[in-house]
């Protein structure tokens, strides 16, 4: 009985030991996070007819100036169900600028943030300048104005991303970093990683904005088109992106690339015998080797050869099969 009782104590003593480790490990493993990635965007762009650089009101593809808030969502609540169906993603970046959010227009337009927010996507929200020979802030009290007022409303929702200016080519690199960092500054609020830093010139290499301290603990967007070089082979252009993003993938998405989706292109032939299909390869596969988000351009823009979407009937349909193929691989799937 004596020998019994030790051994039950022993065994008693034994799983307190095992619990009290796993415990510590399971501990340990909640303190430190895993590696960071940006491969939770898998996005689309939905962007205006007329292109988001704009005087006026940003209204993307299939919304109207005269529509209601209502109207908004029914027509955004479609389009997002179409994005999520046809293509897999959860991601959807809109254009704002100071005229959009702080005239009447804002009223409705919500209604487009709201629904995809309702289907459970992620939205970036980016501000584009009123032309594209403008790369910088014309009326620096207006932008802040507007990101006030798009703070105050959308700051408290985790799914809203905030991407405080598109291709900022105007200004040199120091400057950029310095602006940005005012914006992380006045909107503070605002976790870091719901912030997308764009990187220098047309958002086309982020190691200076990822090198700062100013700008730490923030996303960096990054773009890249097929058009910016005669690569055609997926290796090079595998390098011309390392060069671009340098030791700061784990933080980088690409929220702008694409490619034609309306002459025919095959993205899935031989990745090294054509300009576009080694780009387009390029970008997808490192993302999904490197575990980085992608946000294409475009998902839907009626007369840009590069949006994947068309409009068919009250829904959406694809382009090009092989491009929706390339880029869900790039996503992961």
């Amino acid at each position: 009985m004596l020998v019994r009782a030790a051994i039950r104590r022993r065994a008693a003593h034994i799983l307190a030991v095992l619990a009290v480790a796993a415990g510590s490990m399971l501990a340990v493993s909640q303190a430190t996070p895993a590696a960071a990635a940006t491969n939770q965007f898998k996005g689309v762009n939905w962007a205006d007819t007329r292109d988001n650089y704009n005087p006026g009101w940003v209204i993307p593809d299939g919304l109207a100036a005269s529509d209601s808030y209502s109207q908004v969502y029914s027509i955004a609540n479609n389009y997002i169900k179409a994005f999520q169906s046809n293509l897999g993603a959860n991601t959807v970046r809109l254009p704002i600028n100071p005229p959009s959010v702080s005239q009447s227009w804002w009223g409705a337009y919500k209604g487009a943030i709201d629904a995809a927010l309702s289907d459970g996507v992620k939205v970036i929200l980016c501000a584009w300048t009123e032309s594209s020979s403008v790369g910088t802030i014309t009326n620096m009290s207006a932008w802040d104005n507007m990101w006030t007022t798009v703070v105050n409303q959308y700051g408290g929702n985790g799914n809203v991303y905030f991407e405080p200016l598109n291709e900022p080519y105007g200004y040199s690199a120091s400057a950029w970093i310095s602006i940005a960092s005012g914006w992380l500054s006045k909107f503070s609020s605002v976790p870091r990683g719901r912030v997308i830093i764009s990187g220098t010139g047309y958002d086309d290499n982020v190691t200076a904005v990822g090198a700062s301290s100013a700008l730490s603990g923030t996303l960096l967007a990054l773009h890249i088109y097929g058009t910016w070089a005669s690569y055609t082979t997926e290796s090079a252009w595998v390098s011309d992106l390392d060069t671009r993003i340098g030791s700061y993938m784990s933080r980088t998405i690409v929220d702008e690339f694409g490619g034609p989706m309306t002459t025919g292109i095959n993205y899935l032939a031989n990745h090294n015998n054509g300009l576009y299909q080694s780009y387009f390869a390029a970008v997808t596969d490192t993302a999904r080797s490197n575990n980085m988000g992608t946000v294409v351009w475009a998902g839907l823009k009626t007369g840009d050869s590069y949006s994947m979407e068309y409009h068919n009937g009250s829904g959406l349909g694809n382009n090009n099969s092989s491009a929706v193929t390339q880029v869900r691989w790039g996503w992961g799937y």
